[in-house]
């Protein structure tokens, strides 16, 4: 079920209304439920998948706990490779075997294995990250084994965050679901408040900007120069908007509940650095390879070079971790590249940004930061957006050109349509720059606060003209021909 669709719009007042309705003790096992009905929406055979880590999962906690010395490491071990086993049957045996098939080609050999022909279940990526984190903490003495069976399951399944996240600690949501939340009004509105914040950046922008990126990252070949530059840029945008998106409307369903999910996203592409970039981006997957898998490596503990190695694996694994794909591969090697290049020469560039003076126009240096860190993850987009190598290194090749000749014609209404406004014409256009427009100056209203704290600031007049803009601007500019599904949902 998306959270753009006609039937979540029908689910989500339904549920949480019942939820109010319905006596405190029975309400975990409401949100079960709707739970698994949300997920079965997609493909119903699938919930069985998700039984079998849960079941797994669930005793293995329980035993973790209750056990001393190599026994609770074996149990870790036999939940790790359930649910990495999962993963690797679904998302990764058709690659592996892809690879294969190549290899013993080189050496003129048939592969014997056969593909399976499976579909890749929504979100798997996500909870069987969630789960991992649940018995990795009980056996760290982080968290205490959950003994509720319905109440250890809601945790994996919370329908606001199955299927994209924010991936939770235990820590932080199983005690919630114990918890008697009342309807709260201002809490109420302030959930509401954020999902629809959250749809206006899905089906205003991330859907309308989608258009255009299709149009040059479908065919690339027919492109070079400008249309590829701007498909690119509005790529970089288009992710944004639909990844949090889709944690807003999370954390704002979730909150109506008076349930709170970790943030997910901090304006991004303000960063400064590509090391502050994934402190704001994704937040929830970055903050999980730090705690499980960098520090287990060693993390800062080590030398400077193993450090600097560490660091290239966890992006490396992480770029495995978005996709069974050697472009996702290259797209966590290139932020890899970027986080350890930029360790190894900061006291050089430190020096150079203080000779050329820099360090005088701090304002002015912000912003060449800013853009630079925009145009690194941009180029690095290319890869994750493209639909295989061959046309990523096309993209990434013909950037710049025939630019030249390209920006003679910049006045030429032909020359705009297709290669600026890219064949989508000039009130789609007009359309995606003033939703733009409104993110931006959102953004620079947040900063160091969230949105709603400085909406509560102005007066009521100010606050509900916005609210109405914002719900009509969902309803009259928002994509709703065929609903596109979240970009993080193949994860």
């Amino acid at each position: 079920m998306l959270f753009n669709s006609l039937e979540f719009l029908l689910f989500f007042p339904i549920v949480t209304i019942l939820y109010f309705v319905i006596p405190y003790r029975f309400r975990w096992a409401l949100l079960l439920v709707a739970s698994c009905y949300f997920y079965m929406a997609f493909k119903p055979i699938y919930i069985l998948i998700l039984g079998f880590t849960i079941l797994i999962d669930y005793y293995a906690g329980i035993y973790i706990e209750k056990s001393t010395g190599q026994k609770r490491k074996y149990y870790l071990i036999l939940s790790l490779i359930a649910n990495i086993g999962v993963l690797a049957i679904f998302k990764y045996f058709n690659f592996l075997n892809l690879n294969l098939t190549w290899l013993l080609e080189g050496f003129s050999l048939k592969n014997p294995v056969p593909f399976l022909q499976i579909l890749l279940p929504i979100g798997l990526s996500f909870h069987t990250f969630q789960a991992m984190s649940y018995t990795i903490e009980v056996y760290r003495g982080n968290q205490k084994a959950e003994h509720h069976f319905g109440i250890y399951a809601l945790y994996v399944m919370f329908y606001p965050q199955l299927v994209a996240g924010p991936i939770e600690r235990p820590q932080n949501v199983l005690h919630q679901f114990r918890e008697n939340y009342d309807f709260d009004y201002q809490r109420v509105t302030d959930g509401l408040k954020l999902m629809a914040w959250g749809m206006f950046k899905k089906v205003v922008i991330a859907d309308r900007l989608s258009v255009m990126v299709n149009y040059v990252y479908n065919d690339p070949y027919e492109q070079k120069g400008i249309p590829l530059l701007v498909a690119t840029a509005c790529f970089s945008i288009q992710i944004f908007c639909d990844f949090s998106g889709y944690s807003d409307i999370a954390l704002g369903s979730a909150e109506v509940m008076g349930f709170k999910l970790m943030k997910n996203f901090d304006r991004p592409y303000y960063s400064k650095t590509i090391s502050e970039f994934w402190k704001r981006w994704h937040i929830s997957l970055s903050t999980w390879f730090r705690d499980y898998l960098y520090i287990t490596l060693g993390g800062n503990r080590v030398s400077k070079w193993r450090r600097e190695y560490n660091l290239f694996i966890v992006f490396l694994v992480s770029g495995i971790w978005h996709g069974a794909s050697w472009n996702f591969v290259i797209w966590g090697g290139i932020h890899g590249f970027y986080l350890v290049f930029a360790n190894q020469t900061a006291v050089f560039r430190n020096k150079i940004v203080e000779v050329i003076g820099l360090t005088k126009l701090p304002n002015f240096y912000k912003i060449i930061q800013i853009i630079t860190i925009f145009c690194l993850t941009s180029f690095a987009w290319i890869f994750f957006r493209a639909r295989d190598f061959k046309s990523a290194w096309y993209i990434a090749t013909n950037l710049f050109a025939d630019l030249g000749n390209q920006l003679q014609l910049i006045g030429n209404k032909e020359f705009i349509e297709k290669n600026i406004f890219l064949g989508q014409g000039v009130t789609n256009f007009a359309m995606v720059l003033f939703a733009l427009i409104v993110l931006e100056i959102m953004h620079i209203l947040q900063r160091g606060q969230s949105l709603r704290e400085v909406l509560n600031q102005k007066p009521l007049l100010v606050r509900w003209v916005l609210y109405y803009g914002i719900v009509m601007a969902i309803l009259f500019l928002g994509m709703y021909d065929a609903p596109v599904q979240f970009i993080y949902f193949q994860f």
